[in-house]
């Protein structure tokens, strides 16, 4: 692992139902950032068709596709490529994101916390485990949108070894602020590096504003987009990572006999 990676999130808007049309408009994204020796890209939550879900049985069928899409473009570009789809299993429905490297799926991680004011939890199963994996840009943890509100599982990623975070989100309009302070609370709590891919536009009802980030282990925003659609770029340092972990060493400080462990 080289001591620095040039990572991206991803942020578009979404077309409901459209997985074909959501396609071309990542694999273009991608090809772009390719060109700028992009190495890790985090995309949306659902990116490839949103919460469709009336259709979303049959719409999940085209997940096999659009995964053999993206393992060949990270084959050939060499890019680690992190992103949430609509999984089928038998009856089940599940909000997966998958880890590709090399063209080689490295790990899916099945949403654990299903955000029932949108009646995800009525039409999606949850999870049941977290996922760090490594890969050729370094050990890197998974969560997807809701899970942000939730520091036991980013605490949970970062004890197993996550370095880096990557959250891909459908965070809407209206909580804008609570994005913004969690991802800095979830970075500089752990001490660990945030790549968060949200949507922007509009999906129905409700407005998606973007604001996709990434954040430093000191809860420095090293890269912020507005509301349309682009892709924001910065340097993940490891070094200076260590550097800092070493300088405010919160880990080796923890009580533990008092207040208990994760385990």
């Amino acid at each position: 692992m080289t001591s620095k990676l040039y990572a991206s999130a991803v942020q578009f808007h979404i077309r409901s139902g459209q997985v074909q049309e959501n396609l071309a408009t990542v694999l273009a994204g991608l090809d772009r950032l390719s060109k700028q020796n992009v190495c890790l890209a985090v995309l949306p939550e659902m990116w490839s068709s949103g919460f469709d879900y009336s259709n979303l049985t049959s719409l999940a069928l085209q997940t096999p596709q659009v995964l053999q899409a993206l393992s060949e473009f990270s084959a050939a570009c060499e890019m680690v490529i992190v992103g949430s789809l609509p999984e089928r299993e038998g009856d089940a429905l599940y909000n997966t994101s998958y880890v590709i490297d090399a063209g080689v799926v490295k790990g899916r991680y099945r949403k654990l916390h299903l955000f029932s004011p949108m009646r995800e939890d009525r039409n999606l199963r949850a999870g049941n485990e977290t996922l760090v994996v490594d890969t050729s840009v370094g050990r890197i943890g998974v969560a997807i949108c809701y899970d942000l509100r939730f520091p036991e599982l980013f605490r949970r990623l970062t004890m197993d070894g996550a370095e880096l975070i990557c959250l891909s989100a459908q965070w809407p309009k209206p909580r804008s602020d609570h994005w913004r302070t969690l991802l800095k609370a979830r970075a500089i709590e752990n001490q660990v590096f945030m790549v968060a891919a949200n949507c922007c536009g509009r999906q129905g009802k409700l407005d998606f504003f973007g604001s996709s980030m990434i954040v430093s282990p000191r809860g420095e925003i090293l890269a912020e987009a507005g509301e349309e659609p682009c892709n924001v770029m910065a340097d993940i340092d490891w070094e200076a990572q260590r550097a800092y972990r070493q300088a405010i060493p919160a880990w080796n400080d923890r009580r533990t006999d008092v207040y208990g462990d994760l385990t």
